[in-house]
């Protein structure tokens, strides 16, 4: 199934909250900041962060999660400007953003998530942050969202790696209970990596 057949229905896969890490971290993320949020999906996180005054560009593929971000965003009276984005071989932007979302977007081979990291790392000024969330690789023990590869699965040695020298502010590697629509719900293996970007 494609991603945009998986949101072609009228309720939202993953709820119109925000991921729990993105309520958590937001604080991170002051009021007037540029963020971008890659593969943002149907708008629950880039809105959010939107209603805290935060100015959200969102980068999405599906036509059918762009329309329905657009709805949410109009229901909670916000501004939130959408993108569509194919991120393989996307020309990212270059030191235009305070902070990078990257939540759950494990779609990403080996090779095709290390130029998703090397975008972000470009896209982000220098003492921005990045904010990525995903699942641990033990997460298909648990059968309750993510990809059934491990090799697109997180581990905080790899988050670390594909970030080199940069301050790493957040790391967590943990068990949870997602309760994100019928997309994931239920006990989760989860990974939190927040870490800031050279100043030089």
């Amino acid at each position: 199934m494609s991603w945009n057949e998986r949101f072609a229905g009228a309720d939202y896969v993953y709820g119109k909250a925000p991921a729990d890490f993105v309520a958590r971290q937001a604080w991170r993320v002051a009021p007037g900041s540029k963020l971008l949020s890659v593969a943002e999906g149907e708008g629950r996180n880039g809105t959010y962060l939107a209603s805290l005054g935060v100015q959200v560009t969102a980068l999405e593929g599906a036509a059918n999660a762009r329309r329905k971000a657009t709805a949410l965003a109009a229901e909670r009276g916000v501004p939130l400007e959408i993108v569509p984005a194919d991120l393989r071989g996307f020309d990212w932007p270059e030191a235009e953003y305070d902070a990078v979302l990257a939540c759950f977007i494990q779609f990403a081979d080996p090779a095709f998530r290390a130029e998703i990291f090397d975008g972000i790392a470009k896209a982000l000024k220098p003492g921005g942050i990045a904010l990525i969330h995903g699942f641990a690789r033990r997460q298909p023990r648990y059968g309750t969202g993510g990809p059934g590869n491990v090799e697109q699965l997180y581990d905080l040695d790899l988050l670390r790696d594909a970030f080199p020298r940069w301050e790493v502010l957040h790391q967590a590697d943990y068990d949870g209970e997602l309760d994100e629509g019928e997309g994931h719900s239920g006990p989760a293996a989860l990974v939190d990596f927040v870490a800031r970007k050279p100043v030089r």
